[in-house]
């Protein structure tokens, strides 16, 4: 768009007139479908031992173990998400079914680290206590 935006020709021949206002518009929507695709690339999960951070486009999440219950990678699902403590599931887009076995890879990996974190934690004390 950038290119179709500069080399636009400013001439008033012919039924359309093209002029400057016509190259600054096209270069301007060049930039903003450049940067809507641009940032669908932005999506990322970084995971340890304390935690997982999650950014989906334009918010950063981050979540301890603790508020964690699973990671789920259905067969049918464009991407993995995370199931909370409170009932609530974050998506997360940086884990896509389209990378195959890399994604297989992080799942598992996510899956390995809730695991180590849920088997370092305390045993709860039971909600009833027997008299």
């Amino acid at each position: 768009m950038v290119v179709v935006g500069v080399t636009l020709p400013d001439s008033s021949v012919g039924v359309v007139e093209f002029g400057w206002v016509d190259q600054v518009a096209m270069i301007g929507i060049g930039i903003c479908l450049g940067a809507g695709i641009l940032t669908l690339g932005r999506s990322r999960v970084d995971a340890d031992a304390s935690g997982v951070a999650v950014r989906n486009l334009f918010v950063r999440h981050v979540y301890p173990w603790a508020a964690v219950r699973a990671v789920r990678f259905d067969r049918h699902s464009s991407w993995a998400s995370l199931l909370l403590t409170n009932g609530d599931e974050v998506s997360v887009l940086a884990v896509q079914a389209t990378d195959r076995e890399h994604a297989v890879r992080a799942v598992d990996g996510l899956r390995a680290l809730l695991a180590q974190a849920k088997a370092a934690e305390p045993a709860r004390p039971p909600l009833l206590y027997e008299d």
